[in-house]
């Protein structure tokens, strides 16, 4: 466990990353979570008294890291850009995601999927997934199922499916 002290910061522009909120993790501090990796992770702990799992650390280069705080999390901590966190972290090794039994249900109908699904590098697995079970409709839901299966058949990897998707 690594404590540290961190400003809420929050991006301007910057691609797929504008407006998010987030605090930096220097390189020396993501080596004494998890030496020698430079991709992204997932990490447990806390955020001032507020407990958390599952949060990744998002690489940004020269072994630096972000955390991002979605706004429900920002909530909970009363603290928004500008304001000052204390951190508890450490790699959390028991987090994962399970694949959902309805994507499970329209693999099987469509030959290959799941293999190619399984294929795919787990963070991609991972996005699949948190994608589907962020869908705050049954119909957004549905329409995120079809194009993960649809993704599965023409191979392509999560940020291939989204572009691909936004193209039509």
């Amino acid at each position: 466990m690594i404590y540290y002290t961190a400003i809420i910061q929050q991006f301007g522009t910057k691609g797929e990353k504008t407006g998010w909120t987030y605090v930096d993790i220097p390189a020396p501090i993501a080596q004494e979570i998890k030496a020698n990796c430079k991709v992204s992770f997932r990490v447990k702990g806390k955020i001032d008294e507020v407990s958390i799992n599952g949060i990744a650390l998002t690489p940004m280069g020269e072994g630096d890291f972000i955390l991002a705080l979605k706004k429900e999390l920002l909530k909970k901590l009363g603290k928004y850009k500008g304001a000052m966190v204390k951190l508890e972290l450490a790699e959390d090794v028991d987090f994962k995601f399970e694949i959902p039994e309805d994507l499970l249900q329209c693999f099987d109908d469509v030959e290959h999927t799941l293999e190619q699904f399984l294929s795919q590098p787990k963070s991609h697995q991972n996005y699949f997934i948190k994608w589907i079970n962020e869908a705050k409709t049954e119909a957004t839901r549905v329409k995120r199922l079809s194009l993960t299966v649809n993704a599965m058949i023409e191979k392509l990897n999560y940020g291939e499916m989204i572009r691909a998707s936004k193209g039509s």
